[in-house]
């Protein structure tokens, strides 16, 4: 829960800082914190804060910046920094990074980085006409020159090495990457590092945080620049840095949700999850938004970068990655960018954060996301999907939900965005939404019976025009207006984007709930990083998981305890992003006797998750007390392709996760038909012993072989087998059956898995259960041990 008297404390904080902007006519910045301070002081009364003066001073404020917006024009236009400052700067990153190496005893990288600098401000001295900016300049080079001959005098530099050079390139060598990853799991994360045709590794605390920024020349994305959508290049002019057209560059001013504004990239659910991830950061003083971004001040505050070079930690393909990129951004005729960006001027986290993901997706020509996959990659919060819209068995319970959803939200365990779906011309116009967009969701409240949410549009404009509206009169009584903190005629002269509606009419109009959960929530945490080929098994699944990726959760559970699954498929190009052409799902089994599954609704799943062409899947289960076995099976409706995915189990609880590996070494497969008199149908017909019949044969005289039989035929076939000792080599097999079958005849697959059997011969016979029916089967036998198979008849 957000403390009050700390929002309070912000509260102050920014009237102070506002104050300074007003009194050296920045009236942006003025207006910006005045507006800031007042929605610190109404959090801090909706986190119960007993200061009696909140309100007064909220509404006086508000005044007062709504008088500073008259004179913002007079402010004048930002101008842009001087090419030799920005060169200036860059040298003083040049030195930063040198007294870091130096610090660390890295003689050779400091030595490198001395002289670059020193090479920087020597440039700018020769050029500059200016005295006092000379001496300054040549003071700097002189405390970077005395430092360098210090170090070459106190040790003899080495000739650089391969490996130096790698250390002071643009990207510094990283250390091994095994961790506690197996030699399977390394595979599959290396595969699923080129996203897109360019490589993403994965991010390492200990390498990445020393990644070189300074550089003597602006850096410049080996990658080259990004693609523009249509719509950008209609009106694009140029790539500019932010030094071409701000006066005083800053990474982050204030995290806020409120000046975020999307322009035409079409990226509405990315801006949406920005806009929520910075609302949980300054409500809850928690680092989610700000601490992907490099690089940081040691107090893990990222900072506007001189040099040009930027990486972002996002999580993507089952880890957290890092991402390159520079700081050009595309402008427009009208000297306007044509990427989201802050409202705050000078303020650029917005436009590189949104530069990053794009990157990765293949450029600002993005194909459409939602905010679950969004927030999942800026935060690696867990995503569920709530479809508002109820369908089959999964019923939408209004109610439940959201007293679920605020309780959970004001505690800060989750963060929400909402989407709206297909709206006819007429309803869209009508309601001021728009259709199939993604929005913020920034307060939920519940005053007296009415439940109400309040939404940010990514656009910044654009609002809601039904129930709680800035048009609406009737239901925004003075009594709502003052337990809401809503003052409807100050809100009718603004439009940023950002409105109140009641939940009854967001059900209406709205599609789906976004919601990323806290991973933190869950003590214990595991995960494996796996492929599922597309040659393992049949293209579908209906009938038979036994091929299919499978997987034991042990859980011991003092008290009740959530246990919760998710499945993320690995996408590592952009058609697949657009097109969402494969649909993944989870099946849980509880208790199984068996070692695995086989049969999809034999023994009948605990849960069985819908398919769905997202990357994530979420199955929730909650645990009463007790030791519980659970059996998770990896499903695909209609497998095309391999896939490569990540299978993550969170719960309160204690637990192993493990695969489910097959034991058997040896495979032998014979192809058969029923045909004429060997289409003789089940035992229940006098000529069942007319079926093919196969002859297995293990030439040794252990006790304990084991064997999986599978017969796979025509989908409209129920189809079964009998198994049958002929003679045994070991008189004391673990096993001692004589004859055993598949019992229920099954619809196009069935199995028979057998432990503790003697070496010796078996017979296989394969049978319809209706006679007469016609058809090819193919026959596999597993096992432990060498065997041989062969057809009797």
């Amino acid at each position: 829960m957000a403390d009050p008297t700390s929002l309070e404390a912000d509260a102050d904080d920014f009237i102070k800082r506002a104050q300074h902007f007003e009194n050296a006519k920045d009236f942006d910045l003025a207006v910006f914190y005045y507006a800031e301070a007042v929605q610190a002081w109404l959090n801090a009364r909706n986190a119960g804060s007993t200061n009696p003066d909140i309100l007064t001073l909220a509404r006086s404020y508000t005044k007062h910046a709504e008088e500073l917006v008259e004179k913002r024009d007079a402010a004048g236009s930002a101008v842009k920094v001087p090419q030799q400052n920005m060169e200036v700067e860059r040298a003083k990153c040049l030195l930063n990074e040198a007294l870091e190496a130096d610090e660390q005893d890295n003689t050779v990288d400091a030595l490198n980085l001395y002289s670059q600098a020193i090479e920087v401000l020597l440039k700018v001295r020769n050029e500059t006409n200016d005295r006092a900016f000379r001496e300054k300049v040549e003071r700097l080079a002189r405390q970077a020159l005395e430092r360098a001959e210090a170090l070459k005098s106190a040790v003899k530099s080495p000739p650089l090495s391969k490996a130096s050079c790698a250390r002071t390139s643009s990207h510094r060598s990283r250390s091994g990457e095994g961790g506690n990853y197996t030699r399977n799991e390394l595979r599959v994360l290396r595969k699923t590092s080129t996203i897109n045709g360019r490589e993403y590794l994965p991010f390492l605390d200990v390498v990445d945080s020393h990644e070189r920024f300074a550089f003597a020349q602006p850096f410049m994305d080996q990658h080259g620049l990004i693609a523009l959508s249509s719509k950008q290049r209609s009106s694009f002019v140029k790539w500019v840095r932010p030094s071409d057209f701000l006066n005083d560059p800053t990474m982050i001013i204030t995290v806020s949700c409120f000046p975020i504004r999307q322009t035409c990239v079409t990226d509405c659910s990315f801006v949406a999850s920005m806009a929520v991830a910075a609302q949980y950061e300054r409500r809850f003083k928690k680092r989610l938004i700000t601490n992907i971004i490099y690089p940081q001040k040691k107090n893990g505050e990222p900072v506007y970068n001189p040099c040009g070079k930027y990486m972002v930690k996002l999580h993507l393909n089952g880890v957290p990655r890092k991402i390159i990129i520079d700081d050009r951004l595309p402008m427009g005729y009208h000297d306007e960018l044509l990427c989201s960006f802050s409202t705050n001027k000078n303020e650029l986290w917005v436009s590189l954060l949104e530069k990053a993901y794009m990157k990765v997706m293949g450029g600002y020509d993005f194909p459409g996301s939602n905010s679950n996959i969004d927030l999942h990659a800026l935060t690696g919060w867990i995503p569920e999907r709530i479809s508002i819209k109820s369908s089959g068995t999964n019923e939408f319970d209004a109610d439940r939900e959201f007293r679920r959803l605020e309780k959970r939200f004001h505690r800060g365990h989750c963060l929400v965005t909402v989407a709206t779906g297909l709206l006819t011309p007429e309803v869209e116009q009508r309601s001021g939404l728009v259709p199939t967009h993604a929005y913020a969701l920034l307060d939920m409240r519940q005053v007296d019976q009415t439940r109400l949410l309040l939404l940010k549009n990514p656009w910044s404009r654009t609002r809601w025009k039904g129930n709680f509206s800035d048009l609406d009169t009737e239901h925004w009584t003075p009594e709502m207006q003052r337990k809401l903190d809503y003052d409807l005629n100050s809100a009718r002269y603004v439009d940023n984007g950002v409105f109140w509606i009641d939940y009854k009419s967001l059900l209406y109009f709205f599609d789906v709930f976004y919601i990323n959960w806290n991973p933190e929530l869950f003590p214990y945490t595991t995960c494996v990083h796996s492929e599922w080929s597309a040659s393992e098994g049949p293209r579908k699944d209906v009938y038979s998981f036994a091929n299919n990726p499978q997987y034991t959760l042990e859980v011991q559970a003092k008290s009740q305890a959530p246990v919760w699954v998710l499945l993320t498929r690995h996408i590592t190009n952009k058609n697949d992003f657009a097109h969402n052409n494969e649909f993944i799902g989870l099946v849980v089994y509880k208790d199984i006797q068996s070692r695995k599954v086989y049969h999809p609704n034999d023994p009948v799943p605990l849960k069985d998750s819908v398919r769905i062409n997202s990357p994530h899947c979420l199955i929730q289960l909650v645990q009463e007390p007790g030791n519980v076995t659970y059996t998770l099976v990896v499903s695909q409706y209609e497998k095309n392709v391999t896939i490569q995915y990540t299978l993550r189990a969170y719960s309160t609880a204690p637990m192993r996760f493990s695969p489910i590996i097959d034991p058997y070494t040896v495979t032998k497969t014979m192809n058969g038909e029923w045909k004429g008199e060997t289409a003789a149908g089940c035992q229940n017909y006098a000529n069942f012993h007319n079926n093919p019949t196969f002859e297995l044969v293990w030439p040794n005289n252990e006790a304990d072989n084991q064997v999986l039989v599978e017969v796979r035929g025509p989908r409209d076939f129920a189809i079964g087998f009998t198994w049958d000792v002929v003679s045994l080599t070991n008189s004391s097999p673990l096993n001692t059956a004589r004859s055993l079958s598949t019992g229920n005849y099954r619809r196009g697959y069935t199995m028979l898995e057998m432990a503790g059997l003697s070496g010796g011969r078996y017979k296989v016979t394969v049978a319809t259960f209706e006679p007469l029916q016609e058809g090819p089967f193919i026959l596999s036998v597993k096992s432990t041990r060498p065997l041989t198979l062969s057809r009797l008849q």
